[in-house]
C-alpha cells in the first residue's frame, strides 16, 4: 500500500486514478511515500525519509525546493501542457483586451448612474477605440505546449506569428503551425512585433528575460502579455516604457502593488489555469506520474530526474538507485549484485545534470543486506526495490 500526502484540494479526477486499497491519500500522512499539491509552498518543509516523489498539479515548481529534492534523491514531477489550452483561451482574450481597451470602457459605462446612459455612450465610446488584431504580429516567445497553443490560435485568428525558443523540443515543433515563423533571436522578434506574449520558464537564464534594451528596440505603442512568470519582465524597465509610451497596454497574470495601480497594465489574478479542465488535467497526469514510478520506476515530465520508461515487471525484482552522476557507479552497481549471485536482466542509466537513474531488473529476490551495499556505495542517494505485484 501507497500512502500519499496532499497540500491542496485536489480534482478526484486525479484522486481517482490513486485506487483503493493500493493507494492511501490522506491530508495528514506523517510519512508519506509520495506529495501531491498545487500552489503550497514547500520551502523549508523537512521531508522525511519515505518521501519518494513530489507531483505538482501545474507547470511552475517555484514552490518545491527542487535542488534539496535532488539532495535527498527524491523525484520531483510537474504537469506541463495540462492547463495549455486553459492558458492559451486567456491569453487570446488578453490581446483583445489590451488592444480594445474593453476593460476602461466597461468601468467606464458603469460609472454612468445620473444622466442619459445611452447618449453619454454614444457621445464617449470613441475615448476607448482600439485596433484589430488580424493582420497583426505577434511574437511568441517560448514555444512548450503553451506556447505552441498560442502561436497556432493567433495565426488561426488571422495574425502574423513569429516564435522564439533556441530549446524547443521536437515535439513542439511538430506540433507548431506551419504558419509560424520561427525567429533566430530575441532582438529579431522584439522588434517587428505589435503584441509580445511570454511563455518562458524562469530560471536564473531567463531572469529579466525582457529588460531596458528590449524595449528599446520595440515598436511605440506594442502590447505585451506575461502569462508565464512576472519576474521574466525587468519591472523598473517596463513601467519606464509604460510611462514613455512604448508600451501602450501589459497585461499580467502575476500582478504587484505597482503594477495594480498603474492605468496601463490590465492586472489578472492569475487566472491562467483557473478552469475546471485545467484542474483535471493536472490532477490526472500528475497522480498516474506518481502511480507509473511508485509501482514501476517510470519517470515523466520530471524537473530533476532523467527520462525513464519501462514495461511493468509482474514476475520479476526491480531496483531503482539515484546516485552522483559520476565516473564508475554502474560498475561498483554490477559488482554488488554479481557478488551476492545475482544476474541482471535489464539496466538503464540516464543522466541529468548532476543526478543519475538507474532502474535494474533482477530475476531473483534482493535481500536487505544487498540492498544495505548499494546504498553504501560511495555516491549512491537512495535504494529502493520495487517487488513483484
Amino acid at each position: 500500500m501507497f500512502k500519499i500526502r496532499t497540500f491542496n484540494t485536489i480534482s478526484s479526477h486525479g484522486l481517482d486514478r490513486l485506487p483503493t486499497p493500493d493507494y492511501v491519500v490522506r491530508e495528514d500522512i506523517a510519512e508519506p511515500d509520495a506529495l501531491l499539491l498545487r500552489s503550497y509552498n514547500l520551502h523549508g518543509t523537512t521531508f522525511p525519509d519515505s518521501v519518494l516523489a513530489i507531483a505538482r498539479c501545474g507547470a511552475g515548481v517555484n514552490n518545491i525546493p527542487v535542488e534539496t529534492c535532488s539532495n535527498q534523491g527524491i523525484v520531483v514531477f510537474n504537469t506541463p501542457g495540462a492547463n495549455a489550452n486553459s492558458v492559451k483561451e486567456l491569453v487570446i482574450c488578453a490581446m483583445l483586451l489590451a488592444s480594445r481597451r474593453v476593460v476602461d470602457g466597461i468601468n467606464w459605462a458603469r460609472s454612468l448612474k445620473d444622466e442619459d446612459v445611452a447618449a453619454a455612450v454614444e457621445k464617449g465610446k470613441k475615448n476607448f477605440k482600439g485596433p484589430e488584431i488580424m493582420g497583426k504580429t505577434l511574437a511568441v516567445i517560448g514555444l512548450g505546449a503553451i506556447g505552441v497553443a498560442v502561436a497556432n490560435a493567433a495565426s488561426a485568428l488571422g495574425m502574423r506569428t513569429l516564435g522564439y525558443d533556441p530549446f524547443i523540443s521536437v515535439s513542439s515543433a511538430w506540433g507548431l503551425s506551419r504558419e509560424v515563423t520561427r525567429a533566430t533571436g530575441l532582438d529579431e522578434i522584439v522588434q517587428s512585433a505589435d503584441y509580445i506574449t511570454l511563455h518562458a520558464p524562469l530560471n536564473d537564464q531567463t531572469l529579466d528575460l525582457i529588460n531596458a534594451s528590449h524595449f528599446a528596440r520595440m515598436k511605440t505603442g506594442v502590447r505585451l502579455l506575461n502569462f508565464a512568470r512576472g519576474p521574466l519582465v525587468n519591472e523598473e524597465a517596463l513601467l519606464q516604457a509604460l510611462d514613455g509610451g512604448t508600451c501602450a497596454c501589459y497585461v499580467t497574470d502575476f500582478v504587484d502593488a505597482r503594477l495594480a495601480q498603474h492605468p496601463k497594465v490590465i492586472p489578472v489574478p492569475h487566472l491562467g489555469a483557473s478552469t475546471p479542465e485545467a484542474e483535471d488535467n493536472c490532477a490526472v497526469m500528475a497522480a498516474e506520474q506518481i502511480r507509473s514510478y511508485l509501482e514501476h520506476g517510470n519517470v515523466k515530465n520530471s524537473v530533476n530526474f532523467p527520462e525513464v520508461r519501462l514495461p511493468p515487471r509482474p514476475d520479476g525484482y526491480r531496483i531503482q538507485v539515484v546516485n552522483r552522476n559520476e565516473p564508475r557507479m554502474i560498475s561498483q552497481l554490477a559488482t554488488v549484485l554479481a557478488g551476492a549471485g545475482l544476474n541482471i536482466d535489464n539496466l538503464v542509466n540516464k543522466g541529468r545534470g548532476a543526478l543519475a537513474y538507474n532502474v535494474v531488473d533482477i530475476s531473483g529476490p534482493i535481500s536487505r543486506s544487498v540492498s544495505d551495499q548499494l546504498a553504501a556505495i560511495d555516491g549512491v542517494v537512495r535504494v529502493r526495490v520495487i517487488a513483484p505485484s
